[in-house]
């Protein structure tokens, strides 16, 4: 393992860009746990082989996978998503994964955060997290990436979005819920993402999406289309529990100004008029481990079309089966007219609990170091 770094992000000159300037490449890691993904993965996987050939199209994409999962990632994905054997305890690439910061010379560096399964012993969706731990650093030493150690520091990849810029989205219920860093108070978690990320401005919106079991993720529900400029997830149902925490969200941002000092430019992007809930039948293809989080059938999951990833060339979108589908296509088709848009139905992924971005993480063009 490479040695990290005895210095900090900030201090040298580096932050997190925004996921909208150019990538070398995304990691994914393919689905296995059988706590997330039902009947043996079969779904999910076709999900993950669409994605990864989706993004292909116009970046590098590198397929984590287990000993196990192996055999199938090579049998479903193309020749050119590289597979790397390398062992994790489950799929989400965003949260497990290094985020990456450059420098004004377009060097790369990678952060790794400590992880503990959404919320360890307080509210963790598993007990052993210990595989998906040592990601980071084992994806970062394999490529020669030097390595920000920010232990022990809890952080997800999926609860921050930057606009490269200075400028950090997060969400209060996710930073400050106690399952994470709660010896800090909020200026101390301040602080450290500034530290790390290079940033000047942490804007903490009050909600994620409701019942997000990441304790609300920024990811699932405000994402910067460019500097200044956010997608938000929006109903104009009045009865429904996410009306009132997208309407805080949204009058925060109308109030706030980003690290430069503009207004928000403020997408709103409806969420699936239907909630996504889980079935008998897909219940009874899940099996879960001695304190894994259980689903139960009726349960409403955390869809939302915010959760997409955008690649070099494209928007790769999460669409449900739902009247609201062509509608966010149409939505961010005129957000980004200069990437091809990829609609992707994702049911099969928000079964384990999040969606597109966070099945992704995004690599930086540039040089490592």
């Amino acid at each position: 393992m490479r040695k990290p770094l005895m210095t900090t992000p900030g201090a040298d000159g580096f932050y997190m860009p925004g996921e909208f300037e150019p990538h070398w490449g995304c990691i994914m890691i393919w689905p296995e746990r059988p706590g997330s993904w039902p009947f043996g993965a079969k779904a999910a996987r076709k999900a993950f082989t669409e994605i990864a050939e989706s993004i292909a199209e116009s970046e590098h994409v590198i397929m984590l996978t287990g000993a196990d999962g192996m055999e199938s990632a090579r049998q479903m994905l193309s020749s050119r998503i590289e597979i790397i054997e390398m062992e994790s305890d489950d799929a989400w690439a965003r949260d497990v994964a290094p985020t990456f910061v450059v420098d004004g010379a377009r060097r790369v560096r990678g952060i790794d955060w400590q992880f503990n399964a959404w919320g360890g012993l307080v509210d963790g969706l598993y007990e052993d997290w210990e595989l998906d731990d040592l990601v980071a650093g084992n994806v970062l030493d394999h490529f020669g990436y030097s390595v920000y150690d920010a232990r022990p520091f809890v952080l997800e990849g999926g609860s921050i979005h930057s606009d490269g810029e200075g400028t950090i989205l997060v969400t209060k219920r996710c930073l400050l819920s106690q399952g994470r860093n709660p010896s800090l108070t909020k200026t101390q978690i301040e602080e450290q993402l500034k530290t790390y990320l290079g940033a000047e401005k942490i804007i903490w919106l009050p909600y994620g999406i409701y019942q997000d079991e990441t304790n609300e993720h920024v990811d699932n529900v405000c994402a910067f289309v460019r500097p200044g400029e956010v997608i938000l997830a929006w109903t104009e149902d009045e009865n429904d529990p996410q009306y009132e925490m997208s309407l805080a969200d949204l009058q925060l941002l109308q109030q706030e100004t980003d690290a430069k000092g503009r207004h928000f430019t403020i997408h709103k992007l409806p969420i699936p008029k239907k909630p996504v809930c889980i079935m008998e039948e897909e219940l009874s293809g899940f099996s879960f481990e001695p304190g894994e989080d259980r689903r139960e059938a009726g349960e409403r999951l955390a869809a939302s079309y915010v959760n997409f990833y955008i690649s070099n060339g494209g928007v790769i979108i999460p669409q449900f089966g739902d009247e609201h589908d062509k509608d966010a296509v149409k939505i961010l088709g005129e957000c980004f007219p200069e990437r091809k848009i990829y609609p992707v139905y994702a049911r099969d992924i928000i079964v384990g609990g999040g969606n597109i971005h966070c099945i992704t993480q995004q690599i930086p063009e540039g040089e490592r170091t």
